[in-house]
């Protein structure tokens, strides 16, 4: 499986517009394309980051994909007031304990190792880290999609509510720092987000 992620990094005020017009209008046409199996949406209401990302069955149809959902992929980008990034992924890792609810959020950690490291990121990742995020206090699930044409990684893993994602800081800091160390991997960035809409139809692949 595949996904699209979409980052704009947009004005504080005009989030609640952005996120209302990708409920209402983006997700609908996006669950309506072929091969489309979810949508989500994380929101740093600090930064004014924004990451939309859309789920495909296989890179064939999210590549299908592409010319009908770029100027909806734009005008969104304008409602939120900046400009889109667009990164595409492999999905290589998924396990859900469990469906989130409204106030949970995500933790995601953006990794970087040279492109033969791609496949060993994606098996300590399943077989020595998930394990272990799994038993963080409210956990609810984990994501590891990788790029690997580049070497880029992005874990995502969310929890029912800020305050549990809050508790877990410190030990996802001792993991990341293991993690860095077992698969020879950079952490370039980790951020905390809203998960602001969760539509996801994308099995478990743990």
């Amino acid at each position: 499986m595949y996904a699209r992620s979409t980052t704009v990094h947009a004005h504080p005020e005009s989030i609640d517009a952005g996120v209302a017009h990708i409920r209402d209008e983006v997700m609908p046409m996006c669950l309506e394309t072929e091969g489309c199996i979810g949508l989500s949406m994380l929101v740093d209401r600090m930064s004014g980051r924004c990451i939309i990302t859309t789920a495909w069955q296989d890179e064939a149809a999210m590549r299908a994909s592409e010319d009908r959902l770029r100027p909806v992929r734009e005008h969104a980008a304008e409602i939120l007031g900046g400009r889109p990034q667009v990164d595409e992924w492999e999905i290589a890792v998924l396990h859900r304990d469990h469906s989130s609810a409204p106030g949970a959020c995500v933790r995601a950690t953006w990794l970087r190792t040279d492109l033969p490291g791609t496949n060993r990121v994606v098996e300590i990742y399943r077989m020595g880290l998930l394990p272990e995020i799994q038993e963080f206090d409210g956990f609810c699930s984990a994501s590891l999609m990788v790029d690997r044409t580049s070497g880029y990684a992005v874990s995502s893993v969310t929890f029912d509510s800020r305050d549990a994602m809050v508790r877990n800081r410190d030990a996802a800091v001792a993991l990341r720092e293991r993690a860095s160390s077992e698969t020879g991997s950079e952490v370039v960035e980790v951020g905390e987000f809203e998960l602001a809409l969760a539509h996801l139809r994308v099995p478990e692949m743990a």
